[in-house]
């Protein structure tokens, strides 16, 4: 898919659109060559950034620190870096919710 890709030290790419203050933390489809994602909280002082993370880390069964915005740290198109996964798991698991 266009919205992963791996580096050769085993670290993933993921490109998000991100859409704040929504009524739910979820994966909401593809959104161009990124997956669009859904956050309650506001673009305001950096929460809904830790909210990407948070949810990421949940979603993945991640610790926080294996996951980073690379680009996008004031903008709605982020870049985030993954490690600690194999990039197949992390197609798998984004394929079975947006099914």
């Amino acid at each position: 898919m266009s919205y992963l890709s791996a580096y050769k030290d085993g670290r993933i790419l993921l490109r998000l659109y991100v859409q704040p203050k929504s009524s739910r933390n979820a994966f909401a489809g593809i959104y161009g060559d990124s997956i669009k994602l859904a956050i309650t909280a506001p673009p305001v002082d950096g929460k809904a950034n830790k909210a990407v993370i948070q949810f990421l880390a949940s979603f993945f069964k991640l610790k926080k620190k294996d996951i980073a915005i690379k680009y996008g740290l004031q903008s709605r198109k982020k870049s985030i870096l993954i490690a600690g996964s194999d990039m197949q798991i992390i197609q798998a698991q984004i394929d079975a919710v947006s099914e």
